[in-house]
């Protein structure tokens, strides 16, 4: 592909972007101004929200996109779990080595020089205020360790494919012709080159196209690009295996590539008018604690001073009986309790547009509530949290995880292709999440065997055999499990069986010894009873057993 032709297809999609970037840039004004530079430039002394009366919106934001890492990522947490399918049916040492990639994997990812938490912590507030965000994943300019990047959505333009994916990715950056060197000491223009010699820190306008592959392989089905758009020169073009960028999306619309912030769409209205009546109330608060005054004409000798200890000269003849020289106005303070009271209110509804009043378990259990009531409030806060984690967990966290695990794959991070174990081979790898939205579903299950053993129990007295129907042991080793009790506390399954076998013989020894004791208690009883006259040819009472 001639370089002409990748920058006609660029400005082709950028251009197609412009109005989305006004939208953008409007929204970033009023919930996240850090960002807002999409169609302006700033310098690095402008004031960020000098155009905010109040920061509550810029705040639920924040909120939101902090809640997202410290519930979806913890890194004090082991918040993903390498997995194949059918994952209860693999043996030891298939499941040894899916933990040793597992562990592998998070150190490759949480290593100092990756940047993964800065580039996870941008996203994560791009995806919360513009409903997305892009990332790129792919090893750094030394080939000793994974490199975590976030890109500035006016940066990128994208286009999906037939089935709905995003496949084709457009990405403008300057980088100072020193930098270029450092990452292609092959392949450069010579007049950067020359540039990078005599004047290091000139910036050079660069363009990375990330396309399906023209010979498609089964194994090369992508194509990395880096375009010199100074010099109109390919500096760079080589065949990929993978999709390197991570382009989670929020809320999609039929009939664009481009998604939105459910959170956003609602709070933005309210955010504007809290803006409106934030003013509106300090102006009626300034005008309550210092009133505008009124003054007699020619009474005044002097300009009106307001101040601590300030003096205001009077006319000496001027009669008081008149009037006040200068008095107060009139002020009616009686709509300020209504207006905070509305303000108050604005921000409930901009909380719950941020999904913040739903991110918390209600409360649940307590003496007057049924298991199946504490189930009903769990089902219900999971159908409010769905909407806000699941297009995370299945857009955002599955596709980093599974791009860093082919990426170690290839780099040989996990050993040897051939060690690994013989029912792995052939498999896919997925990954399970930790989230709050787990744990939900997890206390459901739960409450569910809860429910089961009182529906036994009260079916039990009209029909004994219905005790047989639950596998008690079973089903109380899950519910442990999903409660979160560690594993060290529940005994195995062949130590339950022995104890129960042991404790099966000891009744049984306890039995018998019973029943021994009852026999030689009823045989002492018969040796010690008469024997009636005339019963016996001796009439010798018998012996006792």
């Amino acid at each position: 592909m001639k370089a002409e032709d990748l920058l006609q297809q660029s400005k082709k999609l950028f251009s197609a972007k412009e109005s989305l970037n006004n939208l953008w840039q409007n929204i970033a004004l009023n919930f996240y101004p850090e960002r807002a530079d999409f169609t302006v430039t700033r310098s690095l002394g402008t004031e960020l929200a000098e155009d905010l009366a109040t920061g509550t919106p810029v705040l639920l934001r924040r909120d939101l996109g902090n809640a997202l890492g410290s519930m979806l990522r913890p890194t004090n947490k082991e918040w993903f779990h390498t997995r194949v399918d059918r994952w209860d049916t693999i043996g030891s040492e298939a499941r040894a080595w899916l933990e040793m990639t597992e562990d592998r994997q998070r150190k490759a990812m949480y290593h100092k020089d990756t940047q993964f938490v800065r580039a996870t912590k941008e996203a994560d507030h791009d995806f919360v205020t513009f409903g997305q965000a892009v990332m790129q994943a792919t090893v750094n300019s030394r080939a000793s360790g994974m490199l975590y990047r976030t890109w500035h959505l006016r940066d990128v333009a994208w286009e999906e494919n037939a089935d709905g994916a995003i496949d084709t990715v457009y990405r403008r950056w300057s980088a100072t012709a020193r930098q270029l060197l450092q990452i292609f000491p092959k392949g450069l223009h010579p007049e950067t080159v020359l540039a990078a010699r005599e004047q290091p820190f000139t910036k050079i306008p660069m363009l990375h196209c990330f396309t399906p592959n023209d010979k498609e392989t089964q194994r090369m089905r992508f194509k990395s690009i880096y375009l010199d758009c100074l010099n109109e020169h390919i500096v760079e073009e080589v065949e990929m295996p993978y999709f390197e960028y991570i382009i989670p999306r929020w809320q999609t619309v039929s009939g664009s590539q481009y998604a939105y912030s459910p959170a956003v769409v609602v709070g933005t209205p309210d955010a504007r008018t809290l803006q409106e009546m934030t003013i509106t109330l300090l102006e009626a608060g300034e005008k309550a604690v210092s009133p505008p005054l009124l003054g007699v004409q020619g009474a005044l000798r002097s300009d009106v001073n307001v101040m601590a200890g300030g003096l205001t000269w009077v006319d000496r003849e001027y009669d008081e009986r008149l009037g006040e020289v200068l008095r107060p106005l009139t002020i009616d303070k009686g709509g300020i309790p209504l207006g905070v009271d509305m303000s108050d209110r604005i921000e409930a509804r901009l909380r719950e547009a941020f999904y913040l009043d739903k991110l918390t378990l209600p409360p649940v259990g307590g003496p007057d509530m049924t298991a199946y009531e504490v189930g009903q409030r769990i089902q219900e806060h999971i159908r409010q949290t769905l909407p806000l984690f699941e297009p995370v967990e299945t857009d955002y966290n599955a596709p980093i995880c599974e791009l860093t695990f082919e990426i170690l794959t290839r780099f040989g991070v996990f050993g040897s292709p051939f060690l690994v174990p013989e029912e792995l081979r052939g498999k896919n790898v997925s990954f399970m999440f930790e989230s709050p939205l787990h744990d939900a579903a997890e206390k459901a299950k739960a409450q569910r065997y809860l429910e089961a053993v009182s529906l036994v129990a009260n079916a039990v007295a009209a029909d004994p055999s219905v005790a047989f129907i639950l596998d008690n042991k079973k089903a109380a080793r899950d519910a442990l499990q999903v409660s979160g009790v560690p594993n060290a506390w529940i005994r195995s399954e062949a130590d339950v069986d022995a104890m129960a076998k042991a404790q099966e013989q000891q009744q049984q020894a306890a039995t018998l010894l019973e029943q021994m004791k009852a026999g030689s208690e009823v045989a002492k009883n018969i040796g010690l009873t008469p024997t009636p006259s005339g019963t016996g040819s001796t009439g010798e009472r018998p012996m006792p057993v």
